[in-house]
């Protein structure tokens, strides 16, 4: 740990911004200890998914020193392993990211790497796709991703579009370690390397060509007289953040008009406002739209977090409505997208989908009525990326169909390589039309794949750690489940522990520990690599929603209590 009264003195002795300088001064003259060690007690770690933390003064924050330091460790990876390299970069609607997008594009440009920017907040799918598009030798997004308001973060991509790899995260950690904060960083002023051509404004014909690659990737064989009989209706909440613009342009260009957005959450706001936790698996985040839902009557709700790479569905169900979640969605997507290429008399034998070891067991029920080759990956669509580009670099991108992960995240086609809630959407609302010329809805959907395949019932528990103390207790927490793990959960055996920390059916290594259970149930139990949480999946199967329901509110009680 470091000493973080000695960081706090160095950190007033070098700040000269006043507002920062006040931030600092007021924690050594209150003397609030614990504040001062969160802000300093570590470095935000830099892994694969870059940086993500809360916004204010120290090494455990997001701020332009420490998004400085990552910027230059980053601009000495990019030297060392590409001639003239060069980065794209975009920012969603949090609070500092226009600040951390010109700081970061100015100390690159001093490090002679030129920059392309979005000129406005843009999805984390649209910079996968600039990457790609302008074949840039790296990309970075500010965002926190449905984090809430007080975080921002920075990912960092490779030339392939995806998150960067371990390996890459390792030496640009090494650049980092060896950077000093105030010292050496290199920078030069913004309009001067906008005038002299390091950094360049991303032209509106890069999302043009982002729109076209959305469209191309539908799969619906409907015609417009058949949608012009029920014409799909729509409510659509970007929870304040990117999705607004590329969401309802890319549906309009699909003929798809009728689309009323929540008013309250409609403009970008880094302090959202309506929900504390702008995360649409999250009823409250979800709440605004369900009331104007029961006004509005549309088939179908349609929310994305802030960087518009999830997306959350919630449709109309008795006298409620049904959030859809993240695994019923892909569950639901895999088998629309499998149908139609089916009726088209595709083989689906040759055909690639990609889903993660913590989503659901119901996609291999899929597997087995299609013939589709289905791979599991470790947690985070980076991975699943990585399939993807490995089937490209074999000439046979055609071969994937579908991605996604339970936490909301869906991609079809070869356009981006994370996930994009922009395409999702559109495919969800292809979907909604296609049954809805049937008399259904997306519950009514789900409801008759658990009638084909059985009740696949999951669950997902995040439980908090906060502060220094809490990182120690998770660590704790993990070990005592590795030295001793139980032999039942919920009163069913655990007949197999898999622990992925040391690598597992070639998967790289992961700090992760499933157990299997008696029945075909399952516990997972993760650490979040970005928050200061533990993630506790839960899996059961039942002959009904009744049985399997009692059986995931069995094991979730008894996981509580194992990593309390």
């Amino acid at each position: 740990m470091h000493d973080v009264h000695q960081l706090l003195n160095t950190w007033i002795d070098h700040v000269s911004d006043p507002e920062f300088l006040a931030e600092l001064t007021a924690m050594r003259d209150v003397g609030d200890e614990a504040t001062i060690t969160d802000a300093f007690f570590q470095d935000l770690a830099f892994g694969t998914a870059g940086l993500r933390g809360t916004i204010g003064a120290g090494t455990n924050r997001m701020n332009v020193y420490t998004v400085g330091r990552a910027t230059q460790g980053f601009a000495s990876y990019l030297t060392a392993t590409f001639e003239n390299p060069s980065v794209a970069i975009a920012r969603d609607s949090r609070n500092k990211g226009e600040l951390f997008v010109k700081t970061t594009a100015s100390i690159l440009a001093a490090n002679g790497i030129k920059t392309f920017l979005y000129p406005r907040i843009s999805p984390v799918p649209t910079l996968s796709w600039a990457v790609r598009y302008l074949a840039t030798s790296g990309g970075i997004c500010m965002t926190a991703s449905h984090n809430p308001a007080a975080y921002n973060g920075y990912k960092a991509y490779g030339p392939d579009g995806c998150q960067i790899t371990s390996e890459a995260a390792a030496a640009i950690s090494e650049a980092i370690a060896s950077t000093d904060t105030f010292n050496g960083v290199k920078t030069m002023d913004f309009d001067e390397a906008v005038a002299r051509g390091l950094i360049e404004w991303i032209d509106d014909a890069v999302l043009d060509a982002y729109y076209d690659a959305i469209l191309a990737t539908s799969v619906s064989d409907l015609t417009p007289e058949q949608t012009a009989e029920a014409p799909l209706k729509l409510v659509y909440t970007p929870l304040n953040g990117t999705g607004l613009i590329p969401v309802t342009e890319v549906l309009k260009r699909a003929g798809i008009t009728d689309i009323t957005v929540v008013p309250e959450q409609r403009d970008p706001d880094g302090d959202f406002p309506t929900c504390p936790y702008p995360n649409p698996e999250i009823r409250e985040a979800m709440q605004r739209g369900i009331d104007l839902s029961e006004r509005v009557h549309p088939d179908l709700l349609l929310a994305t977090d802030p960087d518009a790479d999830r997306v959350g569905v919630a449709v109309k169900n008795g006298d409620d409505y049904l959030l859809l979640s993240g695994n019923e969605m892909g569950v639901l997507l895999l088998d629309y997208i499998c149908r139609m290429r089916a009726e088209r008399g595709e083989d689906l034998t040759r055909k690639v989908a990609v889903t993660t070891i913590v989503s659901s067991a119901m996609v291999d029920a899929l597997a087995d009525h299609y013939g589709f080759e289905l791979r599991r990956c470790l947690t985070g669509f980076k991975y699943i990326g990585d399939i993807i580009t490995a089937l490209a670099d074999e000439g046979e991108a055609d071969r994937f169909i579908f991605g996604f992960e339970e936490s909301y995240g869906y991609l079809t086609g070869d356009h981006v390589r994370d996930k994009d809630a922009v395409n999702a959407s559109f495919l969800i609302c292809q979907m909604a039309q296609y049954y809805k010329l049937q008399g259904k809805n997306l519950a009514d959907a789900i409801a008759d794949l658990y009638e084909r395949y059985g009740s696949y019932l999951n669950k997902t528990i995040s439980l908090a750690y906060p502060g220094a103390e809490g990182a120690g207790k998770m660590a704790a927490i993990m070990a005592g489940l590795r030295e001793n793990p139980p032999a039942e959960i919920a009163g069913m055996a655990v007949e197999t522990v898999v622990d992925y920390e040391p690598g597992v059916n070639g998967l790289p290594a992961a700090n992760v520990i499933e157990f299997d259970l008696a029945g075909g149930n399952k516990a997972i139990v993760r650490p979040s690599g970005t928050e200061p949480k533990i993630k506790l999946y839960v899996f059961a199967k039942g002959e009904n929603a009744a049985v399997a329901g009692a059986l995931i509110e069995e094991i979730e009680a008894a996981g509580r209590t194992l990593l309390s």
